[in-house]
């Protein structure tokens, strides 16, 4: 028999149910990502939006015009002027971008509370599907102001308000999916890679939105917004909600008390010999299992068997409330409402703050913007192994927080310097701003989802997560805003904001760092009852 080529033999290494959780693995991303990718136009657009007249130029109100910035004709409109688009061509430019920020993600906070609950009761693909065309159309509708010379702040506005609203099907959506298919071993480091479609959607909603940014801005958002609506198809026809949907089974060896997990069944028998070739426990498993609350059962008692997806299915979607009395949920949730304001800062003004430093013009300084989700990207796997590797959430995330509040001060002193200081700065921002930010709505929120005080309701997951990203939208809705009222007094006042912010966000954290760092055993500041 011939022998079998190699890239044969790499498929049929891996297992049924592994090829289906990394499809699931990519394709959430990718869905997740088009969602950030739509989101980014708006501050590579802002610099376009409002141009700064030359020295001694007087706005015009007629005759052609150079560019085509002003809309497919090349006659200036009665509200149109030299200086940018209309109604951002006026000297409160600022606060009108900002405006249109907080249309958004104000939208978006409150829409968040309402989607999670939503979501818990409807199939998720055909959820997250509906999210996502009609993201798509709202995305391709604000470019369309473009094109039909539409120069009203309100049509903006309301458009801004409606995208924000349906994108809240997303973030519950992807994270609950993703959290059927992937256990809790080595949450922090699996989640932490995932996160980075965050970063990756930014990049390439720069790149995208830059290209067309100077000649034609109205494609910097229809083409986003086409992607957004393409790959919501793909979600209605290969999103897998759960395993158990396919008969895939838990990955877990086997060997009777029953404890109940959601998905899985843990039965639990005497021990017979205890090997010595046995690793540790893995902590959050061991919450789990506490047979008289004190001392935890042997992995040699563990057998996992098939969940009973029908007295899973009869149990009630948790409520707002119970979700909120789960230990850790409030404090996370406002660390992260804190967290969420500065990285959603740098997300919609970092642009416009790059052009006016370092007097960059539109494209260049979207471009140079990716590196701040460059090193967010390295930011959110860091937290996730360190996190992984220490069992402790919230000291990793206070750890991070510590260390952003002193950097932001310095990048903001460099950035002055030049553009390699400038460089440097970004990345090391987004490391350290994006990684709390990261751990917080992906592993934290899939703990507390899964915490043992549930006994066994998967149905709270998308619930609380929910909860916690909605109340970090309240914070990146205010921050952009606070953004456009501070920064007409000085680009230094925006950052003493944040750095303000990110003290408040770790002061939240400090009864749960204190409470793991006083526990001897595995991370307890998550999964204490």
């Amino acid at each position: 028999m011939a022998r079998l080529p190699v890239g044969i033999r790499f498929i049929i290494s891996f297992s049924r149910d592994q090829w289906y959780r990394a499809f699931i693995f990519m394709l959430t991303f990718l869905l997740y990502a088009s969602f950030h990718l739509s989101r980014k136009p708006i501050s590579i657009v802002k610099g376009e939006l409002h141009k700064q007249c030359a020295a001694g130029d007087e706005p015009r109100f007629s005759g052609p015009s150079s560019s085509t910035r002003h809309g497919p004709t090349h006659w200036l409109l009665d509200n149109e002027t030299d200086c940018g688009w209309a109604p951002f061509d006026k000297n409160n430019y600022q606060q009108l971008l900002g405006a249109l920020d907080y249309s958004f993600l104000c939208a978006y906070a409150v829409g968040m509370y309402l989607s999670g609950i939503i979501g818990e009761r409807l199939p998720i693909r055909y959820y997250l599907t509906f999210g996502m065309l009609a993201s798509g159309a709202f995305t391709a509708l604000f470019g369309l102001g473009y094109f039909y010379n539409i120069h009203s702040l309100g049509f903006y506005v309301v458009t801004q308000i409606i995208n924000g609203l349906v994108q809240t099907t997303g973030w519950p959506s992807v994270v609950t999916c993703l959290s059927n298919w992937f256990g809790k071993g080595r949450r922090g480091l699996i989640m932490g890679i995932w996160n980075s479609h965050t970063s990756v959607g930014n990049i390439l909603g720069s790149l995208i939105a830059g290209y067309w940014v100077s000649t034609c801005w109205g494609l910097s958002f229809i083409v986003p917004g086409a992607i957004v609506a393409a790959m919501g198809i793909i979600c209605f026809l290969f999103l897998i909600e759960h395993p158990k949907d396919i008969k895939c089974s838990s990955t877990l060896p086997t060997h009777s008390k029953v404890s109940e997990n959601g998905i899985n069944r843990f039965r639990v028998q005497k021990q017979t010999v205890r090997s010595e070739k046995n690793g540790p426990l893995d902590p959050e498993l061991q919450c789990l299992l506490l047979s008289d609350g004190k001392s935890p059962l042997h992995p040699s008692h563990i057998v996992v068997l098939p969940g009973d997806s029908s007295s899973n299915s009869s149990m009630a979607a948790i409520s707002f409330t119970g979700a909120l009395r789960i230990p850790g949920v409030i404090e996370f949730s406002l660390c992260l409402l804190f967290a969420k304001l500065v990285s959603y800062t740098f997300l919609f003004w970092l642009p416009l703050y790059i052009t006016n430093v370092d007097h960059l013009d539109a494209k260049k300084a979207g471009e140079l913007s990716t590196l701040f989700d460059v090193g967010g990207i390295f930011g959110g796997i860091l937290a996730g192994v360190i996190s992984d590797r220490l069992e402790k959430r919230a000291s990793t995330c206070g750890l991070m927080l510590l260390l952003a509040a002193p950097t932001l001060y310095v990048f903001s002193s460099v950035s002055k310097m030049g553009l390699e200081a400038t460089i440097a700065m970004l990345l090391l921002s987004g490391a350290l701003v994006s990684g709390p930010y990261a751990l917080i709505t992906t592993a934290v929120s899939a703990d507390l989802g899964t915490h043992k005080s549930l006994k066994g309701n998967s149905h709270a997951l998308s619930t609380v997560t929910a909860i916690i990203d909605g109340t970090g939208s309240v914070g990146a809705a205010l921050g952009p805003l606070l953004a456009g009222l501070i920064s007409p007094s000085g680009w230094s006042n925006v950052f003493y904001m944040l750095m303000f912010a990110d003290a408040c966000a770790l002061l939240f954290l400090i009864r749960l760092i204190h409470k793991e760092l006083s526990c001897p055993g595995p991370a307890t500041g998550i999964q204490a009852p």
